[in-house]
């Protein structure tokens, strides 16, 4: 059994309640916290912000990168890069144009897919789903799948390694709150599921240990007529997500949890009223990122807490440092100049250090870390 060393103390200028009322003298509040957003928690108020360094130098440092300018296109899921990867995690990118010409299958963990773009059919082992912009689908270890587009379409691919996606504990608030589980569609076995069990041979390539295995059948193996049980693909579309909020308390990211898996957490934000009591942060709050990496996609809206950030970018921001919003963003949050946010963002936060892959290389932006820049 093992216990947090907690000692609750007070010393020096202080507000009494973090990210409320914050001292005018050292208006700029920093949280130190394990366990994500759960654990013991500091909070330091300092005359500067934490981020105004003047120079970056050695690898631990914010990063952003333009996924806009990735060559996305591929006609199967697995010839996209893993862009940020660990043991546990890979986060990639997909541009799928036309109709698959194969099956897939993961046999490392299940997918999660993010609809950046587009729209178009699925169909697997559950039968056919209609997927569009906005959409989260949960795919399964071992499901079978294709997809036909309607339009071109651009998706996030995270996959859990070795695990399984959850849903997280909504504790006091209840099991309806962020999103009804009721809200979560599932394939039909409908006439669009049946019109394609024909004698068209199909291929199934699976992945497993980050390695191709290649499956011929002489008919389409998606044949099935009926299924019953609690295992399925899912669907839930960020406008279906409800966000919890406080007019008098910011609330820490970890509130915006939608998929769980065992070493990372994977949040939706949506836009919302901005806290409105006078003394209540209206921004994010800096904080050290000591037990997480973070990384955000950026889909679509005003991101509020962000310079120059635009929809298909990511941010990532490895465990190590403190960070928190952009000045300009600061100085708005503090004069209450935004009543509402107008973003939606996928944030994703893995407990184990991320690598940065390959194809980022060409798609990075070396100055995001001097937008902090206290000279600026």
């Amino acid at each position: 059994m093992r216990k947090w060393i907690a000692f609750p103390h007070k010393e020096g200028t202080i507000s009494r309640q973090a990210h409320a009322d914050l001292p005018e003298e050292a208006p700029y509040e920093r949280e130190a916290g394990r366990s994500g957003f759960f654990g013991p928690t500091a909070h330091f108020h300092h005359k500067n912000p934490p981020t105004a360094w003047e120079k970056w130098e050695g690898p631990l440092r914010p990063r952003a990168f333009d996924l806009n300018e990735l060559d996305k296109n591929s006609n199967s899921p697995w010839g996209a890069e893993s862009l940020l990867y660990n043991a546990h995690c890979r986060f990639r990118i997909w541009n799928c144009n036309e109709a698959m010409m194969n099956l897939a299958r993961n046999g490392d963990g299940d997918e999660l897919f993010f609809i950046h773009k587009g729209q178009g059919d699925l169909f697997c082992d559950y039968g056919h789903m209609e997927i569009r912009e906005g959409d989260y689908v949960v795919v399964p270890r071992g499901t079978m799948w294709r997809i036909e587009p309607q339009e071109p379409m651009t998706m996030l691919l995270i996959e859990a390694t070795n695990d399984s996606y959850q849903l997280p504990d909504k504790g006091l608030v209840g099991p309806q709150a962020i999103f009804d589980p009721a809200m979560l569609d599932v394939p039909s076995i409908n006439d669009k599921f049946k019109a394609q069990q024909d004698d068209t041979p199909w291929a199934v390539e699976i992945k497993r240990r980050g390695q191709l295995s290649r499956v011929q059948y002489n008919y389409s193996p998606l044949d099935a007529i009926g299924w019953h049980g609690d295992l399925s693909v899912v669907r839930i579309n960020w406008r279906d997500i409800r966000p919890l909020m406080s007019h008098r308390y910011h609330l820490p990211p970890s509130a915006h949890t939608t998929f769980v898996a065992s070493r990372f957490v994977v949040c939706t934000f949506v836009p919302r009223p901005i806290e409105s009591d006078p003394g209540a942060l209206k921004v994010p709050f800096y904080h050290n990122n000591d037990d997480f990496d973070e990384v955000l996609f950026y889909h679509a809206g005003d991101f509020f807490s962000r310079d120059n950030i635009d929809a298909g970018m990511v941010t990532f921001h490895p465990s190590g440092f403190t960070h928190g919003p952009h000045p300009k963003a600061f100085e708005a949050g503090r004069k209450h100049a935004k009543k509402e946010t107008d973003e939606v963002a996928v944030m994703l936060d893995t407990r184990d250090a991320l690598e940065v892959g390959d194809a980022m290389a060409g798609v990075e932006n070396p100055e995001y870390c001097n937008s902090w820049k206290a000279s600026e």
